[in-house]
């Protein structure tokens, strides 16, 4: 059945389905929107014609209900990546060696895992494992079949919210097992990130309105930390969310700086599509003004292959600098994956 589920509310019955130039469109004047956006820049919004609160507390269903749970049959590890340890290696020392010719200062690297699924499979049986063993503050459950939507994230990192005028994003950047771990770049890297977030806001927001209100602050997440920022400002009077987009699509945190050449590398780097992970994940409500949006990390999501095979996707990546130890990187993209893959394996216990 279509349905989405936020942190704090759950809708159903689709009304309407948008998509690219047409969504954002949408988006802006009227209803309530689940959205997902592919860090391609592939935007898909669906409205939904029932809207209830509810409160998905970790480990538990909404409101202390006992639903039913639906049945998810462990994988077999049998994991693809996009790219091994030879080529994610070899991929951060080419992004080291452009870093070092000054065409670029830091790029996000990411590989996509892929494991074949079994005609039966139900995210909604994932989704609640995620919400039982790795609770986020932006987890959400987005199912549009006429919209090809089967997304499943457990996201800490919000890209966008916005309460009336206020807009606000929390770029992550920097990840470590403990904070007594974190080193020194993932402080630089941090810093570089929110310089280019403030830019990114102030093409839509009334001068003098955006400010850093967090910098740096350790935040903790199941098996490890992250730091986290804050920045927000005002948004113009007659802005719509088709500039928004122009302005800070895709987030920064998981493209890099400057964010042009950045996405230079990622093309040239990469050998798939990211799709919704590092896109956005989340919900607008237009009639409210208000939305919250999350980057599509720690995301999975399903889809068909042109042979007809349903594939499990999860993408996990690194931010590289300078400073960057590219065995240590690609250690980063596994302790970021561990977890979740650990719970969809049946290895991990929620």
């Amino acid at each position: 059945m279509d349905h989405a589920r936020f942190a704090d509310r759950e809708a159903s019955e689709v009304v309407d389905v948008r998509h690219g130039g047409e969504a954002l469109d949408a988006i802006t004047r009227a209803g309530f929107w689940a959205v997902v956006a592919t860090f391609e820049g592939d935007i898909t919004a669906v409205r939904f014609g029932q809207v209830t609160a509810r409160t998905y507390a970790a480990g538990r269903d909404p409101d202390g209900a006992g639903s039913a749970a639906t049945a998810w049959q462990p994988l077999d590890r049998h994991w693809r990546t996009s790219l091994d340890r030879t080529a994610y290696v070899g991929a951060v020392r080419e992004v080291r060696d452009r870093i070092a010719a000054g065409t670029v200062y830091q790029v996000n690297v990411c590989r996509v895992l892929s494991h074949e699924l079994p005609p039966e499979a139900d995210l909604d049986g994932l989704d609640q494992l995620l919400r039982q063993g790795n609770p986020a503050p932006h987890g959400s459950r987005i199912r549009c079949d006429v919209a090809g939507l089967d997304v499943v994230s457990a996201s800490p990192e919000l890209f966008l919210s916005r309460r009336g005028p206020r807009l606000v994003t929390r770029p992550i950047k920097g990840t470590a097992p403990t904070a007594a771990e974190m080193l020194p770049k993932d402080y630089a890297e941090n810093v570089m990130i929110v310089d280019l977030m403030r830019n990114d806001v102030s093409a839509v927001c009334e001068p003098g309105t955006v400010s850093v209100d967090e910098l740096c602050a350790i935040e903790e997440h199941p098996g490890l930390v992250h730091l986290v920022s804050t920045v927000s400002g005002h948004l113009r009077h007659g802005v719509g969310w088709a500039d928004v987009f122009a302005a800070a699509y895709p987030p920064g945190s998981v493209s890099g700086a400057p964010k042009s050449s950045a996405l230079t590398a990622i093309r040239d780097l990469e050998t798939v599509p990211r799709g919704p992970y590092c896109g956005a994940v989340g919900w607008v409500d237009a009639d409210a003004r208000e939305a919250d949006l999350a980057v599509g990390i720690r995301t999975f999501w399903a889809e068909h292959d042109d042979a007809g095979r349903r594939w499990l996707r999860f993408g996990t990546g690194a931010g590289i600098t300078w400073h960057s130890d590219p065995e240590g990187e690609w250690a980063e993209t596994e302790l970021k994956a561990a977890r979740l893959i650990g719970l969809a394996a049946g290895t991990v216990t929620p």
